[in-house]
């Protein structure tokens, strides 16, 4: 799934920051590497984001197909496609409401990984699948999204935590404000 597969360590980004001692002595290491794995959190937390608003939006155009067939939505996908995929709610908001400062990396490779998922069913004109075949891509695709999610969900756990630490420092003193702001000059 996700997304980075630098040497470093020898695994993934998302395996390195769900690891059982990501968090191990967290407590000790200095601020800047404290920083430096909640920031490698916060790059997948993005990069998972990312890939689920991809699978997302193949979903509401499935949806919108299978609508369209069953004479609940309306009759041409290809005007309405700007409509289904607009950022409307899909219901109430779960989010942490967190300020993203970093972009999704790798974001071909992500693209390619959301293809792959449905790869037998060729999503750029749906019109032309079977609903067999829609239903299908609608059961993987909501698989996946809840994978995404649930991982999602434990690398912001993860960013909780380093977050709650660098608070704590700083609350405590052990960190000073005047030392990040001339480290950044």
């Amino acid at each position: 799934m996700s997304t980075d597969s630098s040497p470093a360590k020898g695994t993934r980004r998302i395996d390195r920051v769900l690891a059982e001692d990501y968090l191990s002595g967290l407590g000790s290491v200095d601020i800047a590497e404290l920083r430096e794995l909640r920031g490698e959190a916060e790059q997948e937390e993005v990069d998972l984001s990312y890939i689920r608003r991809m699978v997302q939006g193949r979903l509401d155009v499935i949806r919108a197909e299978l609508n369209r067939r069953d004479g609940k939505g309306s009759g041409n996908l290809v005007e309405d496609l700007a409509a289904i995929l607009a950022d409307e709610p899909r219901g109430p908001a779960r989010g942490l409401g967190r300020h993203v400062t970093v972009e999704p990396s790798r974001a071909d490779s992500h693209r390619r990984y959301v293809e792959a998922l449905v790869a037998d069913v060729d999503l750029s004109d749906v019109a032309a699948r079977s609903t067999d075949e829609l239903a299908h891509a609608m059961r993987t695709l909501s698989e996946e999204e809840q994978t995404l999610s649930g991982k999602r969900r434990e690398v912001q756990a993860v960013m909780d935590a380093c977050s709650a630490e660098i608070t704590r420092r700083y609350r405590d003193g052990e960190a000073d404000v005047a030392t990040i702001l001339s480290e950044q000059s």
